[in-house]
């Protein structure tokens, strides 16, 4: 049995790292010896490593779901108070919190007072009532921005009192992350999530329990909206017909969600409902999916707007528009994930606001979603592209088999390119160029300071090319190298190092915002890549490989015939004198060079490099004294 063995059955059972460990101390006990035991440490770092991974899969499919069954829940709301049970619960679960807990604003009393908990384990900390302003909860009530702290009863920046500190003793909560409930502008509370141990909160979890509080929030809102339904008059009637059209344009963006849609899924919806044309953008104003092309998205008024509706987290009209045109913002917690532009030409009364509205926190949703799955690849294709590129890679057959799970065979010629570029966001080039790997089935990522792309073909300078003219939308200055191709995972490691020299070639030359292969920078990339004894060998095998090939399989001098006609400056009688044969031996010498290397191989710029691969392989051949 293979150390391995033990390992995968506890990966299957999902044990705790401590079983990971025993196996070693158990093989240590048996006296196994010092190799098989080094050999089960090498497992055992690669098992825990494994199980981290799977326990980081296991924790964002768990997250998606809940966030799918909140909206869920939110088309067929019954009973508030179940909804809201069911937000914390859930928040609790995604956040792997102690304790979660929703608070509600009491403007007249100017406190804020507990509604839902989950995890709690003491009454007092559940009848809590806090001053706005007092307390974590209470700043982020009042305040309406997100706050966190990784020790409560350390952290100065808010106001402490006696009895509050006592119940969060009691309940025992040390790290807290809180996130506020907003309605229409208006703080109405706040969501919170606790750990009974010192932690800090990532900025992920601020912005997905930001979700939940927004879910919170329309729960809130859809149910007072329906009490006033059944309890209002006919004018109350009237407004309910806006509302239960609302309603229903919420189903729909809903549905949209729930059944995988995307951007343009959400355009068409919100135009159909609103009588308009609603265009998507991100966070940079470029088009995502939209019902029109006639939209301004460059106007001055339309970022300003766009930033009011961030501030305000509400529905702006665009002011001097020559068609009537509102924004609203895609926000999740802190985080401005897109845009929604609305043009129509009626006005654009307060329901059909709270449905634009809806539809950016369903648009946020959507994107954040995207966004979290899209990491979740990258990190995979991020930690196979660094493998399949390592020099020497490490278990060929096994980065082939994952590569082939991610739909790139690497088995077949492949190139490679290594992208820098100025002026742009790392982590947005290293996403762009992920996704042009995976629509041409290969791979694609962040590697240092670069992006690389490692796709299929034979020619790497075509291959850049498109790369270049791909990636022109990001703006700034993209620069490309490229090499190849090469096929196989053991070879690729190389190419890539190829693909850098030329990179860092063009950026030495000064030709940034260009694309380049090996075939056009010649021995420039030796002398201005950073060359190691690897590189100086590629050169020559690509110079003069063929004939240093045709010498070792037939013992012939052709390449000792080549070196002395670049030394006699091309007269072949010299040459023949200087290697003691006939000049018509050294004819036929040079016609089988021609056949190997090519007619062009006498022309200036080839003759050049070929000259200066002789030179290294006369170097590299000349016995060093002891």
């Amino acid at each position: 049995m293979s150390e391995a063995r033990p390992f995968v059955e506890l990966l299957y059972a999902d044990a705790p790292p401590e079983a990971f460990t025993e196996q070693v101390d158990l093989a240590a006990a048996a006296g196994a010896d010092e190799h098989r035991l080094a050999r089960m440490r090498e497992e055992l770092a690669v098992a825990l490593r494994v199980r981290e991974q799977l326990a980081r899969h296991r924790q964002r499919e768990a997250g998606l779901a809940a966030l799918y069954e909140t909206a869920n829940d939110l088309t067929a709301i019954r009973d508030v108070d179940s909804v809201l049970q069911a937000i914390v619960r859930r928040a609790r679960q995604l956040l792997n919190a102690d304790i979660t807990y929703l608070s509600l604003n009491d403007e007249r009393e100017g406190a804020s007072f507990m509604r839902v908990t989950d995890g709690s384990v003491s009454a007092e900390f559940r009848d809590l009532r806090l001053p706005l302003g007092t307390g974590l909860l209470g700043l982020v009530a009042q305040r309406g921005a997100p706050y966190s702290t990784d020790d409560y009863f350390e952290d100065r920046r808010f106001i402490h009192r006696d009895y509050i500190d006592h119940a969060v003793d009691q309940e025992g909560i040390r790290a807290i992350l809180g996130v506020p409930l907003t309605l229409d502008g208006e703080v109405i509370g706040a969501l919170l999530a606790g750990n009974r141990s010192r932690r800090p909160f990532p900025p992920s979890e601020v912005a997905l329990l930001g979700s939940f509080a927004a879910h919170a929030a329309i729960a809130l809102e859809n149910a007072r909206l329906f009490e006033e339904t059944r309890a209002a008059n006919e004018q109350i009637r009237a407004q309910s017909e806006s509302v239960e059209l609302a309603a229903s344009a919420h189903d729909r963006l809903t549905d949209v969600l729930l059944s995988g849609g995307g951007a343009p899924e959400v355009a068409a919806a919100l135009a159909d409902v609103l009588h308009g044309d609603v265009v998507v953008l991100d966070p940079h104003g470029h088009r995502l999916a939209g019902t029109t092309d006639q939209i301004d998205l460059d106007g001055l008024q339309r970022v300003a707007a766009t930033a009011e509706s961030r501030r305000s987290a509400r529905t702006v009209a665009v002011p001097g528009a020559p068609v009537p045109t509102w924004v609203a913002a895609a926000v999740a917690g802190s985080d401005h994930l897109g845009t929604l532009v609305l043009c129509r030409d009626a006005d654009l009364g307060q329901a059909d606001r709270r449905t634009f509205e809806r539809g950016a926190l369903v648009t946020a949703l959507l994107l954040l979603f995207q966004r979290l799955v899209a990491e979740a690849q990258d990190r995979v294709r991020g930690e196979l592209l660094d493998d399949v590129l390592s020099d020497p890679p490490r278990d060929v057959q096994a980065l082939a088999e994952r590569a082939l799970r991610q739909g790139a065979d690497l088995a077949q010629d492949h190139v490679v390119l290594v992208i820098g570029a100025e002026g742009v966001e790392r982590h947005r080039v290293a996403a762009a160029a992920s996704r042009l790997a995976a629509g041409r089935r290969g791979l694609g990522g962040a590697r240092g300071a670069e992006a690389v792309l490692v796709l299929p073909g034979t020619d790497p300078a075509a291959a850049g090319r498109w790369a270049h003219g791909q990636l022109a939308d990001l703006g700034g200055t993209v620069t490309v190298g490229a090499a190849g191709p090469g096929a196989g995972v053991g070879v690729l490691g190389s190419v890539y190092r190829g693909a850098r020299q030329c990179l860092m070639t063009l950026v030495a030359l000064g030709r940034t915002g260009e694309v380049a292969d090996p075939a056009e920078l010649g021995f420039a990339r030796l002398l201005l890549g950073q060359s190691g004894s690897a590189e100086l060998g590629e050169f020559v095998d690509g110079m003069l490989g063929p004939v240093l090939a045709y010498d070792e399989r037939r013992g012939t001098e052709l390449v000792a015939t080549l070196d002395a006609w670049f030394g006699s400056g091309g007269r072949a009688a010299e040459a023949a004198r200087a290697l003691h044969v006939h000049p018509n031996t050294v004819a036929q010498r040079l016609d089988r060079v021609t056949s190997l290397l090519g007619d062009g191989w006498r022309e200036p710029h080839r003759a050049l490099e070929i000259q200066l691969a002789l030179r290294l392989w006369r170097l590299r051949e000349v016995p060093r004294p002891h």
